[in-house]
């Protein structure tokens, strides 16, 4: 069996469906990872996220480093068994706080200083540590440490980074397939993707997708995208990465994001997303609704609207509850409301998920792709 299957292909975009085989199960493509940063994705059970569709769930190195630790959690058997989710994980290596807490980091050739902001305590990432963290965790796919300056697009700090990168990717490989062999890992399935860096410097992406394929990775993530620059650019830099990646391989483009976004990656060969927007937004009481609008459940017009919070929903809160129930609650901090937004948000997007593979295989996505882009 190929770690990864296409099954079908779209015949006037690059937009394709597959699965991806790993030892905890197949994930369907394309596919959206709810974010489970520390372990658990805010406010849902993981029989809940299951139960709405979710094969693949994204949890995060760097904090589940500094709380409750890797080793800690190793001893519990790994991640699936600490959090009581026996379905795939992707572990982020760590990269993106490497750009998100750079008042608190220094990056050097050996990998990242850290201060903890728990103790104060000084520790370091390497390229290494970030490997034998994911080892300790158990999951299925572990993605390599990366840098990436962030936006605004700097050509001489992007082209550092992409080397920068890349020595670090030899040297995770390295790592990787040391404790793969000698067993020490709760995971022996465990596969390590590439990062493609570059910002949206089409000579950058080209020379960073071309090593990250050199070193053979089954999979790669498009990563330093999402992070400042408009819908428009973070396209382009897809546009640049996609055709230096094999066909055959899954793309995952990191931390995407709005739905437009995704239905517009999805055209352009991207296979898997993260992003933490749709539980973000239901902690601020926002909710997708049909049509993408996004209805605002703190404003005063819906205090006495005792209609669904979306008619065309199916989900437990929009077939039991209305609008000024539901503004109520989260006006008075109930933490109801908080769950029901949650899993209200997470099944608008796991089935979005579902509606583009489904037309995608029956060869009606650009309809799905009209749809969004009108919006």
């Amino acid at each position: 069996m190929a770690y990864f299957e296409i099954t079908n292909i779209d015949k006037t975009t690059q937009a394709r469906v597959g699965r991806i085989n790993t030892a905890h199960g197949v994930v369907n493509t394309p596919a959206f990872m709810p974010i489970g940063t520390k372990g658990a994705v805010k406010a849902i059970t993981p029989q809940e996220l299951k139960d709405n569709g979710a094969d693949i769930i994204l949890a995060n190195t760097y904090h589940l480093w500094q709380r409750p630790g890797d080793d800690l959690i190793k001893r519990a058997g790994g991640l699936h068994k600490f959090m009581g989710w026996d379905g795939p994980i992707l572990t982020d290596s760590g990269g993106f706080q490497v750009f998100s807490l750079a008042k608190t980091r220094k990056i050097t050739e050996e990998g990242v200083n850290f201060r903890f902001d728990m103790d104060g305590r000084q520790e370091l990432l390497s390229p290494e540590k970030s490997i034998d963290i994911q080892a300790n965790l158990g999951s299925d796919i572990a993605l390599i440490l990366d840098s990436f300056p962030g936006y605004p697009f700097e050509y001489q700090k992007s082209e550092e980074s992409v080397a920068l990168t890349k020595r670090w990717a030899e040297r995770a490989i390295k790592q990787h397939k040391k404790i793969m062999s000698h067993g020490k890992t709760v995971n022996p399935g465990q596969k390590l993707w590439g990062i493609v860096q570059g910002a949206n410097f089409t000579e950058l992406r080209e020379q960073s997708a071309r090593g990250m394929v050199e070193l053979g990775f089954p999979g790669f993530a498009i990563g330093g995208v999402a992070v400042g620059e408009s819908p428009e650019e973070m396209l382009k830099a897809v546009d640049k990465a996609v055709p230096y990646l094999p066909a055959e391989a899954p793309r995952h483009l990191l931390g995407v994001g709005k739905p437009q976004d995704i239905v517009e990656a999805v055209a352009r060969g991207c296979d898997t997303f993260d992003c933490v927007i749709p539980t973000r937004e239901a902690r601020h009481g926002r909710l997708y609704i049909d049509g993408l609008t996004t209805l605002d459940i703190r404003l005063e017009k819906f205090r006495e609207d005792f209609t669904p919070p979306d008619e065309n929903c199916d989900c437990y809160m929009c077939r039991h509850f209305t609008k000024a129930y539901m503004r109520h609650l989260f006006a008075m901090a109930e933490p109801l409301a908080i769950r029901l937004f949650t899993m209200h948000n997470l099944m608008f997007y796991l089935k979005l998920m579902a509606d583009i593979r489904r037309a995608i295989s029956s060869g009606t996505f650009t309809d799905i792709l009209q749809s969004y882009a009108a919006l």
